[in-house]
């Protein structure tokens, strides 16, 4: 039976592929220091995983927790924009000291195959919209940025230097439950949605009209288990997006809808490290991981909330959470 690593696995995106994985029948270790993620988020698949604590920093660790995997997906970093501007150390640290040891602890003991979580934010504030994967990578808006590229860049070494394969995904704006709106550094959609239920007005930084790619994390997770198994791909990366765009208005007004909301955002600066356009062109995606998003954005946030959207008719998930048969599309 296939071994999968899954480090930040108790995370928001971790645990989603988890629990696909486990529901596949594949046998699943987690690796994470729980500065993030939170043990609750595996309570679906508890006692059927091995869970171990420990920190990618720790090379050792990394080298302890390889035994007898044949696939990492290396989730584990420091993902919020702005708490990397706050601290480019702590940022180098996880995403490019962590990375490398988990390459090189992946690599010695024979592992088939490392996924990297890259980002759109490599793309920085290149003019070129969409983004394909030729666009040159520009990633001076932030740490995180830089971060992601360099992990990049190392994945690239181990496949050509080392023969180890690697793919690395270039995730867009991923949304879906268990992100956390009570953290400083959350990302809007689960701000907006906390901000609208207790009827205070959601806050914009910015005109409100720069735009982003939505990505469910039910597509996330099947673009992520796609490129565990695609043939003739270590190496590369690939945009992880939906090729549709949405501004930060078109968003709120969307909310504001599906919760039945009247209240009216305020506006404030842009914050430092804000890109204004990001959208994915996934067409290499569709080529090379048979990878096709699924989920519309307005279904997408009506089934994050747990409600029944006005607008649709059709009841959807009231359970806060995403079930497994929704990852079976």
């Amino acid at each position: 039976m296939m071994r999968y690593l899954v480090t930040g696995g108790a995370g928001f995106i971790g645990s989603h592929v988890v629990e696909h994985l486990v529901e596949q029948g594949r046998e699943v270790r987690v690796l994470d220091n729980f500065s993030a993620g939170k043990a609750e988020h595996l309570a679906a698949v508890h006692g059927r995983i091995d869970l171990r604590k420990g920190d990618v920093r720790d090379l050792e660790r990394c080298r302890e927790v390889m035994d007898g995997v044949q696939v990492v997906i290396h989730l584990a970093a420091v993902h919020e924009v702005p708490r990397s501007v706050e601290n480019p150390m702590e940022t180098h640290d996880v995403n490019i000291t962590g990375t490398l040891n988990v390459l090189w602890a992946a690599h010695g003991a024979g592992v088939k195959r490392l996924v990297l979580s890259s980002s759109s934010a490599i793309y920085g504030e290149s003019p070129v919209n969409p983004r394909t994967e030729a666009t040159m990578p520009s990633p001076t808006s932030s740490p995180y940025a830089v971060s992601k590229l360099a992990g990049e860049y190392y994945c690239q070494l181990f496949s050509r230097l080392y023969q180890f394969e690697t793919v690395a995904l270039r995730y867009f704006n991923v949304y879906g439950p268990r992100q956390d709106a009570a953290s400083p550094y959350a990302a809007v959609i689960p701000k907006f949605v906390d901000s609208l239920k207790a009827q205070t007005a959601p806050t914009i930084y910015g005109d409100g009209e720069q735009s982003r790619d939505f990505l469910h994390i039910r597509d996330c997770v099947a673009a992520t288990l796609a490129a565990c198994e695609a043939p003739g791909v270590s190496g590369r990366f690939f945009n992880i997006g939906t090729g549709r765009r949405t501004t930060v208005n078109e968003l709120c007004a969307m909310l504001q809808s599906i919760i039945g909301s009247d209240l009216q955002p305020r506006y404030e600066p842009v914050r430092p490290g804000d890109i204004e356009h990001d959208l994915a062109d996934i067409n290499q995606a569709r080529r090379c991981l048979f990878y096709e998003p699924r989920m519309e954005l307005r279904q997408g946030l009506a089934t994050m909330i747990g409600t029944e959207d006005p607008h649709d008719g059709t009841q959807l998930n009231t359970r806060g959470a995403c079930s497994l048969e929704s990852f079976r599309a």
